[in-house]
């Protein structure tokens, strides 16, 4: 499998071929809003030095550090420094996922599982970290007679090596693992127990009796993003979980908490790339 060298690229790959691919980063990309895709994505961090929000958790990262997220949690990686940032990103098919399980092995289980100890965040020890490289350089290097089999054999043990881990990692994490600030920490939680009401500054404000620019200052410090962006990739994310459930686009817009359709449907489309009846049709087929 060609390693690539651009995220877009590898989810562009993953959704065409519906299995997943391969990148490996050097330099930065621009840096995305809080966002969503369509890809399960396995992000390793070789050089440290970031930050993540994932929904409302913050993770700092360090070398070693591998994050797990699905195709409903949006995210955002918060620069913290100037240094290049060396990343592995695998982008991958939720369906490929469910197709290489078996019955008694469940490889989805580490992208569906989100029980109250969950943890995004696997911190890999030295030897873990060998085992990690070693399944991606099988990956990446098998060419010739049976490399599709070769590729997937190892991606299928590099899966059986993550459930394992972040099963493990689930049992021992606590919960300041991913506090941050704790006023922010505060903030999101009321954001998203009440994500499907009409969420503005000021009715933050009013709840926390901080003022609205206070507010907007330590929210984008510490996020990286805007409250009202932030708010809009949930809902997003929400809506995106409702459709592939099967419910109507009427009823994941209602659902979302989105105030007004034309707005779900502009943002919608906008950060999933197609219409939210598209993206149902494409569910469901």
């Amino acid at each position: 499998m060609e390693e690539v060298t651009s995220c877009k690229i590898a989810m562009e790959n993953c959704v065409r071929t519906k299995t997943f691919s391969v990148a490996h980063l050097y330099k930065e990309e621009k840096a995305m809003e809080m966002h969503i895709h369509d890809c399960y994505e396995l992000y390793y961090s070789i050089s440290g030095g970031k930050q993540f929000l994932i929904d409302n958790r913050f993770y700092s990262i360090v070398p070693g550090d591998l994050f797990i997220i699905n195709q409903y949690e949006s995210h955002k990686l918060t620069q913290i420094d100037n240094q290049l940032h060396e990343r592995i990103v695998l982008s991958v098919h939720p369906d490929f996922v469910k197709r290489i399980s078996t019955p008694d092995t469940d490889l989805d289980y580490c992208f569906t599982n989100r029980g109250s100890r969950f943890q995004h965040k696997v911190s890999l020890n030295k030897d873990q970290q060998k085992r990690f490289l070693y399944y991606i350089n099988k990956i990446t290097s098998a060419k010739g007679y049976a490399h599709d089999i070769i590729e997937q054999a190892a991606f299928m043990e590099l899966m059986v090596m993550i459930n394992t881990l972040s099963d493990t990692n689930a049992e021992a994490a606590a919960e300041s693992e991913y506090k941050y600030n704790h006023q922010v920490d505060d903030i999101l939680a009321y954001i998203n127990l009440n994500i499907g009401q009409p969420i503005t500054v000021e009715q933050l404000a009013e709840h926390f009796f901080l003022s609205e620019s206070y507010i907007c200052r330590i929210f984008k410090q510490a996020t990286g993003t805007t409250v009202g962006k932030y708010i809009t990739a949930r809902r997003i994310s929400i809506a995106k979980a409702h459709l592939n459930e099967g419910a109507s686009v009427n009823e994941a817009f209602e659902k979302s908490g989105f105030g007004d359709y034309s707005n779900f449907f502009k943002a919608f489309t906008k950060a999933v790339g197609v219409s939210p009846k598209k993206y149902a049709n494409l569910s469901v087929s």
